[in-house]
């Protein structure tokens, strides 16, 4: 039987420490509480994140290994290349955050549901206003072909969920966020739990306890979130040509 810790929905602050997460299922850590934006930004400030499904209490973890980009090798390959040259691709960032978040919540295929509810969409539309949460797009004239979105805190960014309508649309995402946040000196993107295709995409598994350490300092490093606000269209193109992107930090 599985005993785990109960959130008080009005004590914010008092997550489980993550090292006690169970190892089976891996990191799972405590249940209950809310998804409030204040509740939202101290879990991801200490490697703790939500997933449940919709109509089920909400569960939050701490996997470990933990799976993460690094930003300085996670770059375009030969096949993105490939697949991206001569379509004439937009990418923008923050122009449609909650559509974003739909198209990730849309069951694949293999999928019989989806973890990203009405009851998700919501807490980080929240987050987005706040300016803790952010997307990147990829558009093929007026259709949104692919993004990725995530949490910012400090210089931690954790990586959430992307989709693709169209093949290469979710790398090239992918990439155009790895850009920017290198750009920005955001060392790695927090990927969360580690699958077969995050690893074929570059992603690395990360021993928990590295991890923790690691955000400690990125999730208080001084980073003011209007460098998010209002950045360029910017064409597939230059995000496999040209690693300096879009303005300065």
């Amino acid at each position: 039987m599985i005993r785990l810790p109960l959130l008080d929905e009005h004590a914010l602050d008092r997550f489980p420490d993550p090292h006690t997460a169970l190892a089976e299922p891996n990191g799972l850590l405590a249940f209950g509480g809310d998804l409030s934006p204040e509740r939202l930004k101290i879990a991801y400030a200490h490697g703790i994140f939500p997933w449940f499904n919709e109509g089920e209490p909400i569960l939050w973890w701490s996997p470990d290994p933990r799976c993460v980009f690094h930003t300085e090798t996670l770059r375009p390959n030969r096949s993105l290349r490939r697949a991206v040259a001569g379509k004439g691709w937009q990418v923008t960032v923050d122009r449609a955050f909650r559509r974003v978040m739909e198209a990730c919540a849309a069951p694949r295929p293999s999928q019989s549901g989806t973890w990203i509810g009405p009851a998700m969409i919501d807490a980080y539309d929240e987050l987005h206003v706040q300016g803790y949460a952010h997307s990147v797009e990829v558009w093929e004239g007026d259709q949104l072909i692919g993004g990725v979105y995530g949490v910012s805190i400090g210089k931690l960014f954790c990586g959430e969920s992307m989709f693709s309508a169209q093949s290469g649309g979710s790398k090239l995402a992918l990439c155009a966020l790895a850009a920017l946040l290198r750009q920005w000196g955001f060392p790695l993107i927090d990927a969360q739990v580690s699958n077969p295709h995050l690893l074929g995409l570059g992603a690395v598994e990360m021993p928990r306890s590295a991890f923790l350490r690691s955000i400690t300092t990125l999730a208080t490093a001084p980073f003011d979130p209007k460098h998010w606000n209002d950045l360029p269209i910017l064409t597939a193109t230059r995000i496999l040509e040209d690693d300096h992107l879009m303005g300065s930090a």
